[in-house]
């Protein structure tokens, strides 16, 4: 999870546990900063990949291809309205802003991705392009 070091002062040690647990749980300052976690499954014929988005309503997320690069969006608006009523919260951890993540689909049928969303999770169904069939024949002689 995270390493503890000696420092020469013990209050230097505590601060920067402290800091450095804050990093793993709740993922500020870290990796997951602005991302979502993906969980991507080999289906045999095609790939799975899941995306965890709760929160979003389906027309905040918004996947593009661009070449090989297929990416994910996502983005939370606060609205005027929303920014009065969350002043009488004494902490907040829930985020608004925009998410995003891209990924290399090189090898991926492109014309065929499919995409759904459903409880919090945004499912791509990523087929892969089909190897062409070798055939053998035999070659006439003239």
């Amino acid at each position: 999870m995270f390493e503890l070091t000696s420092f020469t002062r013990p209050e230097r040690d505590l601060f920067r546990m402290m800091d450095a647990f804050d990093r793993e749980m709740f993922g500020r300052g870290g990796r997951r900063s602005g991302s979502f976690s993906t969980d991507l499954c080999d289906c045999g014929d095609s790939y799975k990949l899941e995306a965890e988005l709760p929160g979003f309503n389906k027309e905040d997320i918004s996947v593009s291809v661009d070449g090989d690069l297929l990416t994910i969006s996502a983005e939370h608006n606060e609205t005027h309205e929303e920014e009065k009523k969350r002043k009488g919260y004494v902490y907040r951890e829930r985020r608004y802003g925009s998410f995003s993540r891209s990924f290399d689909i090189s090898g991926i049928d492109k014309e065929n991705i499919a995409a759904e969303y459903k409880d919090g999770v945004l499912t791509l169904d990523l087929p892969k392009l089909q190897k062409p069939v070798e055939t053998s024949r035999k070659i006439e002689l003239r």
